[in-house]
């Protein structure tokens, strides 16, 4: 993958996803509603995506591979919407919150293309439905308090952004950082156009 610096070392394991490049503005209003939430860790804002795939730790020859394939998509550009907040895990304690995305059947292809092209090429992606969102807090268990959360949740459920329309989708590295994971675009990809020539990073 010569298109990044951050691949030139063969043989290197790199942590790796598949996800929508948002547009400035859709981060800019999601990071207001995450100043309403008092919600522990909030996802910063150069963060904010809507995961494809999550590909896992992969040498990078394959993912130089995996590259190529996706490099050779061709999709719609997407009209979104975003309706509401949810969460993931039990009750008024989740473990993650996000912005839900309308459902789409252009996004729902596009997701299978880039499953097809990594399981093409035998990476093993992980068996869950796919929920289309953009995570935006992870709450620290003792650090945050149910009922407040839990009304700045409702209060969230009205919540609306778009359509507004996605223009790209890339391949992300995750890197551990001290406040928790960086993500790094290794390449990216248009959408809504015929052939696959790469948006330079």
């Amino acid at each position: 993958m010569p298109r990044h610096s951050l691949l030139r070392e063969a043989g290197m394991m790199i942590r790796a996803f598949v996800a929508l490049i948002l547009p400035d503005e859709v981060c800019d209003q999601l990071a207001g509603l995450q100043a309403e939430l008092p919600a522990g860790r909030i996802v910063p804002r150069e963060n904010l995506h809507v995961t494809l795939a999550f590909i896992g730790r992969q040498p990078e020859p394959l993912l130089a591979e995996l590259d190529l394939t996706l490099a050779a998509i061709a999709a719609p550009a997407l009209s979104l919407r975003i309706e509401g907040v949810g969460g993931f895990g039990p009750g008024p304690r989740p473990r993650s919150i996000h912005a839900v995305l309308r459902p789409d059947p252009a996004l729902d292809g596009l997701r299978r293309k880039v499953e097809n092209a990594a399981r093409g090429l035998g990476i093993a992606l992980p068996a869950r439905r796919f929920v289309p969102h953009v995570t935006l807090a992870r709450p620290r268990a003792g650090r945050v308090d149910p009922p407040r959360l839990e009304r700045a949740l409702a209060a969230a459920m009205d919540f609306r952004l778009g359509p507004f329309t996605v223009h790209a989708f890339a391949l992300y590295q995750s890197l551990p950082g001290r406040e928790g994971p960086v993500y790094e675009v290794l390449a990216s990809y248009p959408l809504g156009r015929d052939g696959a020539a790469p948006i330079p990073c």
